[in-house]
């Protein structure tokens, strides 16, 4: 086995797989309807997924998406609780995030996305509005019809605006 030490704290191996934790790029979530990581690896077991001061100008549910070859919209399994406020949502189009949100929430946290096996992931995680009262625990699954090779935050409408801060990824093998 070829292995190369690339001096980033990760190894590679000959299958193309690394080992450690790889950062995408992040990404300003300041003026498109989504936020889209794209070329995910084959090899990728576990994606995190983290907001920093990020808002929207509309109050549609925040969620995520995943996919295979296109992002998935629909199947999904996955609820939100607000630990500080009141109440939960379901959620059938992505993995929630966070609900009854209001245009200018600020959301900080993170949330991981993990394969257990035949292409079903699953999801849980926590964020925050810094400027409510409000903290969302999330969890959900789904089964993908292949390999996941994509992620996306949207709205649940998927038209209202990002419009502050800023969403990146983590992901291992």
């Amino acid at each position: 086995m070829a292995v190369t030490i690339n001096g980033s704290s990760s190894v590679t191996i000959n299958d193309g797989s690394i080992l450690g934790i790889t950062s995408g790029t992040a990404v300003a979530s300041t003026s498109s309807t989504s936020i889209n990581f794209i070329n995910i690896p084959s090899w990728v077991k576990r994606i995190t997924v983290m907001f920093s001061g990020v808002s929207t100008n509309g109050s549609s549910n925040l969620q995520c998406q995943i996919g295979a070859g296109s992002v998935t919209t629909s199947g999904y399994l996955s609820s939100t609780a607000y630990i500080l406020g009141a109440g939960s949502n379901a959620f059938t189009t992505g993995f929630g995030i966070a609900a009854g949100i209001g245009a200018g929430s600020i959301l900080q946290g993170s949330f991981t996305i993990t394969l257990i096996g035949s292409n079903l992931w699953v999801h849980s995680g926590t964020v925050a509005s810094t400027n409510s009262p409000n903290i969302w625990s999330m969890a959900g699954s789904i089964t993908l019809g292949g390999t996941l090779d994509r992620v996306r935050i949207t709205t649940v409408g998927g038209t209202e605006t990002f419009d502050a801060g800023s969403i990146n990824i983590l992901y291992e093998g």
